[in-house]
């Protein structure tokens, strides 16, 4: 019987360790996917500079730069 009750609490301490390290790689999980939207978004964001900045070196500056509509809240919560 003290081998069964010794298996158990086994059993129980190794399911608890497996959870604990679940909710840890999910959190990970969660900061890599967001450090990686934040990157892409900034490559984005880099990216339409440049784009500007080689439209204006090619037409010489002779189109005028519009000025950003502001973001509405569904486009900042599209991320």
């Amino acid at each position: 019987m003290n081998i069964k009750n010794t298996a158990v609490a086994v059993l129980l301490v190794a399911g608890l360790l497996l959870i604990s390290g679940c909710d840890q790689a999910e959190k990970a999980a969660q900061q890599m996917l967001s450090k990686t939207a934040e990157t892409a978004k900034q490559a984005i964001d880099d990216t339409h500079k440049a784009a500007e900045q080689a439209l204006s070196d090619a037409t010489g500056g002779l189109i005028e730069k519009k000025q950003p509509e502001p973001e509405s809240q569904e486009t900042s919560n599209a991320i």
